[in-house]
């Protein structure tokens, strides 16, 4: 199983660039504000210690972290809700659009407007999930047999080598589980997190086509109220 392309590829090093503005702050906040409700002690609650681990990896201050974390006890803050949101865009690929909110009815209109400035339209729900599965996935910061031998005896379900690291994939209810088993064997997870991931990879092999999947993507990231966004886009064209 392989969901990954050039947008994973863009978007990791967008969030780099983000995270150097703080841009990438709310939106992790929000994760962490959402996971904490499943109790405010990471280490008996698998996704708030997922959350946090990525907030750190974005270099977000511990004080961000905490007031995150705090918003669980907080009359006066805002109720965040999630919602999942499913997209066409151009050349026939699928979207699914993660995005934790407090005002659904600001939310919406705004995703909605980035998809059709862009070249993408909503789809109806069902319509585009049903090619996408939702799995943990694992970056690892290594190379080689041994590597990959290491990941699937941590309990990887999948593990492919792809530009310089091991993406691996797990059952999501495994996410925490195998990660703390890779570390425990001495490799560096850079990221683990759950995402949608394609059955089957829609080639995009049009260079146009392509800058505008990677110009539509770009725009739903940048919404705030986005927290992650998947594509079954396999972007194989070559883009000045």
């Amino acid at each position: 199983m392989s969901g990954h392309s050039k947008w994973s590829t863009i978007k990791r090093e967008k969030g780099a660039k983000d995270a150097k503005r703080g841009a990438v702050f709310t939106k992790i906040g929000n994760q962490i504000a959402i996971a904490a409700r499943g109790g405010i002690d990471p280490t008996m609650n698998s996704a708030l210690a997922l959350a946090i681990e990525k907030a750190k990896q974005a270099n977000m201050p511990a004080a961000n972290i905490q007031r995150a974390i705090d918003r669980v006890a907080d009359k006066n803050a805002a109720v965040l809700e999630e919602a999942t949101y499913e997209a066409m865009g151009p050349g026939g690929i699928g979207i699914i659009i993660e995005v934790a909110t407090d005002n659904k009815n600001r939310t919406f209109p705004e995703v909605r407007t980035a998809l059709t400035k862009n070249g993408g339209r909503m789809a109806d729900a069902g319509s585009v999930m049903f090619q996408f599965t939702r799995k943990g996935v694992i970056n690892v910061a290594a190379t080689g047999e041994d590597a990959l031998l290491t990941i699937l005896d941590a309990g990887a379900e999948d593990a492919i080598e792809e530009e310089g690291e091991i993406i691996v994939y797990i059952d999501q209810k495994d996410l925490a589980k195998v990660r703390t088993a890779i570390i425990e064997a001495g490799l560096t997870v850079t990221s683990a997190e759950l995402q949608y991931v394609p059955n089957m990879p829609v080639e995009v092999s049009d260079p146009e086509t392509a800058a505008k999947v990677l110009r539509l993507m770009d725009a739903i990231d940048d919404l705030d109220d986005v927290v992650n966004v998947h594509t079954n886009a396999d972007i194989t064209a070559e883009i000045e």
